[in-house]
């Protein structure tokens, strides 16, 4: 991140704090009324610390799309989509937003997770003209998020894109290249400016007066985890990893084309859906006062009988909704308005709910 643009966000209250091995601002001194501008009006959010890989080269669109779950074949410019990036056993090895622009694909992920992914698809490069630039040196991503993001965006000229994913490219003398991308990350309406990294602290001084003129504001990674929680989005690194499927995830209808051709572990999510479902299922939790403040990340819950049944995998103390968790449950104890108990050392009870949570 630009020292420049830190200094603007600390000058507007940021603390800082350590998520995945990097530096995000945790909150800006209110998480309440930072969860109110994600929900009610409009939050300017820094993702710069997000991971950024640009795909180039002749075969870039064909050799992506061997390689994740969803269809990128047939993107066209200006397009994009939600995908996973799993091994030959389906196993989850990243969550992608993936744009196609005119001469690239720009893919998006969680900050911890450049390595891996560079990784994995240099491992299946044989004869491919395709070459891996990491963009995050050159582009920052800060986002809009909340119902009021298209009228922010209209405030300083520029329209939200219709189509989820869906992009364009700007040129302003003020803030040079930039990309919008409609991305609607946290069940509200949404979009990522990728800009020029020399030009991030400007971008972000005037994104904050549009979101202001709003009812808006800053809003920092304490808030936005509860606004995700309380919208059902899993987050890979808490509530899927190296070893989720991503229909336990419930990623179906977002992340898995099932008509597109071959990619790797296609066979295995395929029979998944042929034969039989999953084992285990993201679901929704609301915590009694007891576990509220004994529950963690890992929290293993049991049924009646003393057996395993799920694991809490994010946990929020929502304004709107009192204390809840996101976890993986068996499916056996996956349904709505049943009761688990907290195993030790945590104590109390967790009832299933439904998501998003209302």
């Amino acid at each position: 991140m630009e020292k420049t643009l830190q200094k603007f966000l600390t000058e507007n209250g940021a603390e800082w704090g350590t998520v995945a091995g990097e530096r995000v601002a945790l909150h800006y001194g209110d998480i309440q009324v930072e969860h109110g501008h994600l929900t009610e009006s409009v939050a300017l959010i820094d993702l710069t610390a997000r991971g950024c890989l640009a795909v180039l080269g002749d075969d870039r669109v064909k050799f992506i799309n061997g390689q994740v779950t969803n269809e990128v074949a047939g993107l066209r410019p200006g397009q994009g989509c939600y995908a996973a990036l799993v091994n030959a056993k389906a196993k989850m090895q990243a969550d992608l937003n993936i744009y196609r622009l005119e001469n690239e694909l720009i893919l998006d992920f969680e900050s911890s997770l450049l390595e891996t992914v560079t990784a994995r698809l240099e491992s299946h490069l044989v004869a491919d003209r395709v070459e891996l630039v990491d963009a995050s040196p050159h582009f920052g991503l800060l986002s809009l998020q909340g119902p009021k993001t298209t009228e922010a965006l209209e405030s300083v000229g520029h329209k939200l894109p219709d189509e989820l994913f869906a992009h364009t490219q700007v040129t302003q003398n003020e803030l040079g290249e930039w990309y919008l991308m409609r991305n609607d990350r946290l069940g509200q309406v949404g979009c990522d400016l990728y800009i020029p990294t020399a030009y991030l602290p400007g971008a972000a001084k005037r994104l904050a007066k549009a979101v202001a003129g709003q009812g808006g504001g800053l809003a920092g990674w304490e808030a936005i985890e509860i606004a995700r929680i309380e919208s059902g989005i899993p987050r890979f690194g808490s509530d899927m990893d190296q070893n989720t499927l991503p229909p336990e995830a419930i990623l179906e209808s977002r992340a898995i084309s099932y008509t597109k051709g071959c990619y790797i572990g296609q066979e295995i999510i395929a029979r998944i859906r042929t034969y039989g479902k999953v084992n285990r299922t993201l679901v929704g939790y609301r915590l009694d006062a007891e576990l509220a403040e004994s529950a963690t990340l890992g929290t293993k819950l049991i049924d009646e009988s003393g057996k395993a049944a799920a694991t809490i995998t994010s946990v929020a103390h929502s304004p709107a909704h009192g204390p809840i968790a996101l976890g993986l449950a068996k499916r056996t104890h996956a349904e709505l308005g049943q009761v688990l108990t907290a195993e030790s050392p945590a104590t109390g009870q967790a009832t299933v709910a439904s998501l998003p949570f209302s």
